[in-house]
């Protein structure tokens, strides 16, 4: 899997031998853990390390698989457990080479991954990340199937329905469907992360749409033409071209093949297709799906990762170099970490982390460490001060005294005195012009800095500035590093013509000032 060049949002992961326990669940590892139980001593194989033809109907019934893909079924199990070591081959390599396929040539043995896992896995004792490493193993097999070069087509179609195409052809549309299928997970991935600020906030998303056997929530499911569309459309267009929708289909159509096969892993709760509406696609071409109605929106399938898949997922990432969070990481780091880390959060995750945080220590003491991590003029600044106020904003009259300590602190002064005003503390004393002004642009520069040129921030300006009727004839002097920055920030999002041209004015006093 690629690693995102964009920040993911942090995660909420299930304990690990819940996990564990859904991993041994899923019907894959299950298969794979029962033909290698099956398996017993030593089973017979070919060459190639697959079942003869014989065992190979035993395992089907052992498994007590049915109807046709029964036996495809069986081997997938059986290639999973020799890939993930549950199974070790022994085949000597004058009788790989010498075996005619579909004879004997070995055997099959359980290995020191089935033995370390035990006969009942997480039941039995064993490790949950034993557990976890032996799925996410089996995932990897899945993923990579899912995805392989279609080799009918290779060959050449036995029954000229299609044309057949180059090894290297073949090879780059695999890594094509690969690519899909990671950006399609990833977009999954940070969805389930947009579940849990609506279960924290109460929003549409806070009720399940279900739960699994250990009780844990279940995310909303995507209909596959919007995570369809996220895959393809342009964020700047609003009204998709035909053509535009017809690949939109044609990803629909390939995803819904992907997420059916890799339902088994437990990696994605999936609601398929219509198959009415994939014959009429094969039928008519792409195009006839068109865009569904409300009404029919649920004929073209639903997706959602599992608890199970949000941790594989987020696996994976991390392995590419990604930045994947998950809440309740930072509970242990010291002050300066955790500002550093907490600005990119979204709000409801900076809450969520600030008490766990908070939990570990002593108010007061928390209070003067965070205080003293949010001094400073570099450019991360503004935002460290921004959470360390939504931090703080946690805390009740214990972190008074640390409080108090900085009032008379030029940059954290104004901080202090909004943090005991709110909690009607007495003898609270004004702040000078210089403090509110210096105030005033460092919040500014932390919202631009979170949203850029957003229109809550516009907002935040209009507010602002209105509280200080002769503020563009003093602002530009503030001593801050964002002063310039800010000041042109207002002038291209307030509202008011005068005011915005003020705020030019002043911003080109402060360059002018900064190079002198």
């Amino acid at each position: 899997m690629s690693a995102s060049p964009l920040a993911l949002p942090p995660v909420r992961l299930l304990p690990a031998d819940v996990l564990a326990r859904q991993a041994l669940a899923a019907p894959l590892l299950d298969r794979a853990l029962r033909l290698t139980r099956w398996a017993g001593e030593q089973r017979r194989v070919d060459g190639m390390g697959e079942l003869l033809d014989d065992e190979l109907t035993s395992a089907v019934q052992a498994l007590g698989l049915t109807g046709d893909e029964g036996p495809l079924d069986a081997l997938q199990a059986w290639g999973v457990a020799v890939d993930t070591g549950l199974l070790v081959l022994e085949i000597e390599e004058e009788a790989e080479e010498s075996t005619p396929p579909g004879e004997a040539a070995g055997q099959a043995v359980p290995g020191e991954v089935y033995a370390r896992i035990g006969q009942g896995g997480a039941a039995d004792g064993a490790d949950p990340y034993d557990v976890l490493d032996l799925w996410l193993g089996a995932l990897e097999c899945a993923l990579a199937e899912t995805t392989a070069p279609d080799y009918d087509n290779l060959l050449g179609d036995p029954d000229g329905d299609g044309e057949a195409i180059s090894p290297e052809e073949a090879d780059r549309e695999a890594e094509e469907e690969a690519e899909l299928l990671d950006a399609a997970l990833v977009n999954l991935y940070a969805l389930s992360a947009l579940e849990v600020a609506d279960a924290e906030t109460g929003g549409a998303s806070a009720e399940p749409a279900g739960a699994d056997g250990d009780g844990a929530r279940d995310g909303r499911a995507v209909p596959l033409p919007v995570l369809a569309a996220s895959l393809v459309l342009p964020d700047e267009m609003e009204q998709p071209s035909e053509a535009v929708l017809e690949e939109v289909t044609a990803v629909m159509l390939r995803l819904d093949e992907h997420f059916r096969l890799l339902e088994a892993t437990g990696l994605v709760a999936y609601t398929p297709m219509d198959e009415a509406l994939i014959e009429e696609a094969d039928d008519e071409g792409a195009a006839a799906l068109g865009e569904p109605d409300d009404d029919e929106i649920a004929r073209y399938g639903a997706v959602r990762l599992t608890p199970l898949g949000v941790y594989g997922v987020r696996e994976r990432l991390a392995d590419a170099g990604a930045y994947a969070p998950v809440l309740g990481d930072l509970a242990e780091a010291g002050a300066d970490e955790l500002l550093g880390a907490l600005g990119s959060y979204p709000d409801h995750a900076v809450r969520i982390e600030a008490e766990a945080w908070l939990a570990r220590r002593e108010p007061a003491a928390a209070a003067a460490e965070l205080l003293a991590a949010a001094k400073g003029d570099g450019a991360d600044g503004p935002t460290r001060r921004l959470v360390c106020q939504q931090v703080l904003a946690v805390l009740g009259a214990e972190a008074e005294p640390a409080v108090r300590d900085v009032l008379d602190d030029p940059h954290l002064g104004g901080l202090a005195r909004v943090w005991l005003t709110e909690r009607h503390a007495p003898d609270v004393p004004s702040p000078t012009t210089d403090m509110v002004y210096w105030l005033t642009i460092d919040t500014v520069a932390a919202q631009l800095a979170a949203d850029g040129d957003s229109d809550e921030l516009a907002a935040l300006i209009t507010e602002l500035v209105a509280r200080h009727e002769e503020f563009f004839a003093d602002a530009w002097r503030v001593e801050h590093p964002a002063t310039a920055a800010v000041l042109e920030a207002i002038g291209r999002l307030h509202p008011d013509r005068s005011t915005a041209k003020a705020s030019r004015k002043a911003a080109f006093k402060a360059r002018s000032r900064s190079r002198n």
